[in-house]
């Protein structure tokens, strides 16, 4: 069983760039590996950005900037395109993000992240844009994102938005539940079923 969502508050980390697809987040040469390792995929998380071909750091990538943490990463528009990879999602949750939030996400990305316990949130282009300011107006400004309420807040400015999910993702999120899980806590009423229907 997962960590449960409820209320995240947190500081963000920004990427303002559109059409982050599924090879920049985690390149190909790392898909080796057909088990879910968070550590390994967290380390590797958007590679060829956070370091130089020669291996050394890439300072100006923003998640070698020490201003900017949290578990909240906010990402331009159309962000996880291309290949459908779940290893995409593996990379996000095991760096440590449990939101992201884009005004809009590629389809398959987007239910990756969901099954991988990230919950993606798509607002409004406006809405992001304000965030972007806020972010770097002030690193430590923070967003709350409210999973029961569908909802999500500038803290800084009070403006909130509300967001859209699948009402079963969100009872797994909010349970802690992966689908096996959720089969399992619901045994009881499938073989209720199976014996009326024999």
């Amino acid at each position: 069983m997962k960590q449960k969502f409820d209320v995240i508050t947190s500081t963000c980390v920004p990427l303002p760039l559109e059409n982050v697809d599924t090879d920049q987040i985690i390149p190909a040469r790392f898909l080796k590996a057909t088990t879910r390792e968070e550590q390994f995929f967290g380390d590797n998380l958007f590679r060829d950005w956070r370091y130089n071909a020669d291996g050394s750091v890439n300072k100006d990538f923003v998640l070698n900037n020490p201003q900017y943490k949290g578990c909240i990463l906010v990402a331009g528009k159309n962000f996880g395109s291309g290949s459908s990879r779940e290893h995409a999602a593996w990379a996000i949750a095991g760096y440590g993000f449990r939101v992201v939030i884009s005004s809009f996400f590629a389809d398959i990305h987007k239910n990756n992240e969901l099954n991988n316990f990230v919950l993606p949130v798509q607002v409004s282009e406006v809405f992001l844009s304000e965030l972007f300011q806020t972010i770097q107006d002030n690193p430590d400004a923070q967003v709350e994102v409210d999973l029961p309420h569908q909802t999500v807040t500038n803290k800084t400015t009070g403006r909130s938005e509300h967001f859209d999910i699948n009402g079963y993702k969100k009872h797994c999120l909010m349970n802690g539940l992966d689908d096996i899980d959720f089969l399992v806590e619901n045994q009881s009423k499938t073989e209720a079923w199976e014996q009326l229907n024999k």
